[in-house]
């Protein structure tokens, strides 16, 4: 049993890098077919889990190293990642794209609201807590829902259940978009969608992506790692003070809105230009998933059925929202499957959705993921505090 904090954080490291690495490592049709089912993310949520619950280290003794490294780390992460939303370019998607993303954005909003309505008596006292977090996630991305979480001070036990839900779920789902996207010209003609737009669109910001041949440099990942750092120690110093005298947001809330104003002010600027801001925050998403599933005790988890009903509860509400909106808006069937995956699913799954529709609308599901992540955080924490209404 592992009771060094330091000896527990380099473990958590390697492992997650050591499963992010799969895909790579085991190669093939069955290999690709297990990985598209269980991607790296969910592995590492499942494996640590897994770790923590047969007692790979000692809760208690770990628990300062834990402390003092998760919510620096979220921070940081939080702050790189948002450097790469440009909110210029996100104009471009036009009317039709951006109405597709919020009516994905408030239709799953709804989903969580009524099925907590329906189901939270038999989730357990305080579910709404977990679930808003889980929401930010489906708004957005992890990066969100670990916001969320610190903001709302979710203990990691209570997030074990919500864990297990957006792995399954969530996973099922990309599939699910996976091949309805195939009957895309059924789902057009039906919808009486008009795609011209969308086609030049995606044309023109993939011509824009191939034009930045800057290479990845060492000085630029130095650059990036240490501002983040420096934005996540000098906002939590100033979420405190912000807190002391504007107590409507605990500290921890104010820190992750100051820090997402910060992200997104400077993606406008040179600064979020620089290459490695994707790299940097993904190792820095993966490390600090690592650690949050590092405290989940699948031991504790008997009641997973009803949060597992409650996952499609959601998506059956998200799904026959977007059906009404697509046909009243005429929205095409990649404008809702990719503003839906990229609230779901993130800047993991949405290109490789976007991509499966047609190779240069690659770049709209990554921006469309990306403000998912921008308004994912604040999202997530009004429906929480919506669902708090119900107990």
């Amino acid at each position: 049993m592992i009771k060094d904090g330091f000896m527990y954080i380099a473990a958590l490291v390697f492992i997650a890098a050591m499963l992010v690495n799969l895909p790579k490592i085991f190669k093939g049709k069955k290999a690709g077919a297990f990985f598209k089912f269980a991607p790296p993310i969910v592995l590492i949520y499942l494996g640590l889990m897994l770790l923590c619950t047969v007692r790979l280290w000692d809760l208690e003794a770990t628990a300062p190293a834990y402390n003092a490294m998760k919510n620096p780390l979220l921070y940081a992460m939080l702050f790189i990642m948002l450097l790469r939303c440009d909110l210029r370019k996100i104009i471009k998607l036009g009317p039709k794209m951006l109405i597709g993303f919020f009516s994905a954005t408030v239709s799953i909003a709804i989903g969580f609201v009524v099925s907590y309505a329906i189901m939270h008596g038999a989730l357990g006292k305080g579910a709404w807590q977990s679930l808003g977090a889980l929401c930010g996630s489906w708004m957005g991305g992890g990066g969100n829902m670990l916001a969320i979480q610190a903001a709302l001070l979710v203990d990691e036990g209570a997030m074990a259940y919500a864990l297990v839900m957006d792995s399954i779920c969530a996973t099922l789902y990309v599939m699910f978009l996976l091949w309805v996207i195939g009957f895309h010209e059924r789902f057009n003609r039906w919808t009486k969608a008009d795609t011209s737009v969308i086609d030049e669109v995606g044309a023109a910001l993939e011509a824009e992506a191939k034009a930045n041949t800057k290479p990845l440099t060492w000085q630029n990942i130095a650059i990036l790692l240490g501002a983040g750092l420096l934005v996540s120690a000098v906002c939590q110093k100033f979420g405190g003070a912000v807190a002391g005298t504007l107590t409507f947001f605990d500290k921890a809330t104010w820190t992750v809105l100051i820090v997402t104003l910060l992200g997104v002010l400077l993606a406008m600027t040179p600064f979020g230009k620089l290459k490695g801001t994707e790299e940097i925050s993904n190792v820095l998403l993966y490390v600090v998933i690592a650690l949050i599933a590092s405290r989940a005790d699948l031991a504790s988890m008997g009641n997973a059925p009803m949060w597992l009903l409650t996952g499609l509860i959601i998506l059956l509400i998200h799904i026959a929202f977007m059906l009404v909106l697509a046909k009243v808006f005429r929205l095409d069937i990649f404008t809702c499957a990719v503003a839906s995956l990229a609230n779901i699913g993130g800047t993991a799954t949405a290109p490789v959705l976007a991509g499966t529709y047609s190779s240069a609308l690659v770049p709209v599901g990554i921006i469309m993921a990306l403000l998912g992540f921008a308004i994912g955080t604040g999202g997530g924490l009004v429906v929480a505090q919506i669902m708090s209404i119900f107990g």
